[in-house]
């Protein structure tokens, strides 16, 4: 005992098997570097010519897509100072829906910068202040970059809407925006509210359906359901719907019986009274008006023979959040075991058939008078990678729309905002004394990031885009971006590539914010991880909502 060597200093204190980092060059810089080393995955795949990523999870699934927000969230980033970046790039994806890869590219560049800074010899805190000076200033110029008069909108009219949702898509899956953007459009503007403010994301329903191509997409006003009919009624048009939660179904009684019989027209009578009970069940939903019955579990074989002979269609949801889809979208209120619905229960459908496209059974749910309840986009594709890639597009667009639907102001897109917002914030660093004027300066140039990586995505020189970028600023054109596929500078108005003022917003105020959380940081101290399963882990195969 008497040999080993005491802990000294800071192990006196904690368990041992922690690891303890602190000062610059420990925590600091390599909280720094962690990050750069986040924000240049997604980097490459910023805006239109953005590469893919292939990302395969723990769980075996593979995901090719150039969404940030899918890319950060399938990586099981390790490191604390990375996560609160994926922090950030999630708070982006839940508040607007789209400038997550923005938001940690950024980020990422602004601590790269800030690590520049730290080996000149400033201290983070000088830093801090320079970078909240900064954002302040930002956010002032970003209200005067606002196009005039995009402020009121009208979010049914489809070219409106066309404008302002095509950026966002098109950096998703370029070159096929066009389609896709008339398709999103066409499907909120569907099942618009009457006050937009109040507009649910959740009533765009995506249907991938394997087979054809991105040209054979079209929007359906109601539900697409990747299932068949279970009984052989496949169309019925104009019908009233009752939906039962619990299943079709003779159900066995609550508590437990014990029946004798005697003899054996008994027995014969028992079979018969189940099947007379059935068929009393169905003969009220008959009865009620309803034409379409829509089972939430299994449908009994008997159950079905009786459907059938009082010429009802039935379907089967199983999934408890489809079947709360399908009452708003005809009406109905799902009851919970088989009763004779009340009229008011029951909702309407115009039309309910089975399709087949590209080889697979869906059944059609239409609703065209019914307002606005759901639309959905039928997505077809090649393979399923792409089609998961175009479901996020979709998602990105719906999302715009909402944002656009809470404020439509729109900045000029293409980095003509971010040069003009370089540009003018490198001319107040001039004005500030002391030293966190670097550090401003450094928040200017972390805006050329998204030149430079368009350009260089694009496969363009950077270094003359920027300075001819700089040089038409200089001179007054403050709308000035890149033509990605002229590879030369434009004026955007004319290109008609705006992005939200909303998501420019937010995306440079996290990414602010995130680099100063993780600048603050001066140790870190981790524990020994404790044995046992992870927690935190969802079980496979649950519904996100």
């Amino acid at each position: 005992m008497g040999f080993q060597m005491q802990p000294h200093g800071i192990q006196t204190m904690l368990k041992e098997g922690h690891k303890h980092l602190s000062g610059l060059d420990e925590a600091v810089l390599k909280n720094i570097d962690a990050c750069k080393q986040l924000s240049t995955i997604t980097r490459t795949s910023l805006g239109p010519n953005g590469m893919n990523k292939m990302v395969i999870n723990h769980l075996d699934k593979l995901f090719v897509t150039n969404d940030a927000a899918t890319i950060v969230n399938e990586l099981e980033v390790q490191h604390p100072a990375a996560k609160l970046l994926v922090l950030a790039g999630k708070a982006q994806q839940e508040e607007i829906g789209d400038g997550a890869n923005l938001t940690i590219s950024f980020s990422g560049e602004l601590l790269q910068n800030a690590g520049e800074l730290i080996r000149m010899g400033l201290h983070p805190s000088e830093i801090i202040s320079g970078y909240t000076k900064a954002i302040a200033k930002t956010i002032e110029i970003l209200e005067e970059l606002v196009e005039e008069g995009s402020e009121t909108m009208d979010v049914r009219n489809k070219e409106q809407v066309l404008l302002r949702i095509k950026a966002a898509v098109a950096s998703k899956q370029f070159g096929q925006e066009d389609i896709l953007c008339s398709l999103v459009a066409d499907a909120c503007i569907q099942v618009c509210p009457n006050n937009p403010t109040n507009f649910n994301v959740d009533n765009v329903r995506v249907a991938k359906l394997l087979g054809g191509g991105l040209h054979n997409s079209t929007v359906v006003r109601g539900m697409v359901l990747k299932s068949d009919a279970v009984g052989s009624i496949k169309h019925i048009q104009k019908a009233k719907v009752a939906v039962f939660a619990g299943g079709v179904d003779s159900s066995a009684t609550e508590t437990k019986g014990t029946v004798l019989i005697h003899s054996a027209e008994q027995l014969e009578n028992y079979s018969k009274t189940e099947e007379a009970k059935v068929e009393e069940l169905i003969k009220a939903v008959a009865e009620s008006g309803a034409k379409v019955i829509v089972s939430g579990a299994a449908v009994g074989e008997m159950a079905l023979h009786f459907c059938e002979r009082y010429k009802l269609m039935v379907l089967k949801i199983s999934s408890k959040f489809e079947l709360r889809r399908f009452c708003r979208t005809t009406g109905a209120v799902a009851m919970l075991k088989l009763s004779r619905p009340n009229p008011d229960d029951l909702g309407y459908v115009d039309s309910v058939s089975v399709e087949e496209i590209g080889g697979v059974r869906v059944i059609i749910v239409k609703n065209e008078e019914g307002g606005n309840s759901v639309s959905t986009v039928v997505l077809r594709g090649s393979t399923d990678s792409i089609l998961d890639d175009l479901e996020r597009a979709v998602d990105d667009g719906v999302n715009t729309y909402k944002a656009m639907c809470r404020d439509s102001r729109i900045v000029p897109g293409a980095a003509a905002t971010e040069i003009e917002l370089a540009r003018r914030v490198k001319e107040f660093s001039y004005k500030e004394t002391g030293l966190d004027q670097y550090a401003i300066a450094k928040f200017a140039e972390s805006f050329e990031m998204v030149p430079k990586t368009l350009a260089e995505n694009a496969g363009l020189n950077a270094m003359e885009i920027i300075s001819s970028l700089y040089a038409e600023h200089a001179s007054g054109n403050s709308k000035v971006g890149i033509d990605l596929e002229g590879g030369a500078c434009k004026d955007v108005s004319t290109l008609h590539v705006w992005d939200l003022y909303i998501t420019k917003f937010f995306a440079l105020k996290y990414a602010a914010d995130a680099a100063c959380t993780v600048l603050r940081v001066d140790q870190i101290i981790m524990a020994k991880p404790a044995g046992g399963p992870k927690r935190g882990d969802q079980p496979a195969g649950m519904d996100e909502d």
